[in-house]
């Protein structure tokens, strides 16, 4: 896997709100005090730091696998 790739290439739009909407699902109960105009601002945070975090393991991993072989 090429260390630059990034999920976001991988997640289209539609695969981004559906992971949005999973998200809020999860936590529906402790982001119902929230106005949903917040609640679509969280879930858009929460799924660009999974991605961002996605990346940076996936780099790592990349890495590693490189140095074995």
């Amino acid at each position: 896997m090429d260390g630059g790739w990034k999920l976001k290439n991988a997640l289209s739009p539609a695969g981004r709100k559906q992971l949005e909407k999973r998200v809020m699902e999860a936590f529906a109960d402790e982001v119902k005090v929230l106005s949903q105009e917040l609640q679509q601002i969280l879930a858009d945070d929460l799924v660009t730091a999974f991605q961002n975090r996605m990346t940076v393991l996936l780099r790592i991993q990349s890495k590693r696998t490189h140095q074995r072989g």
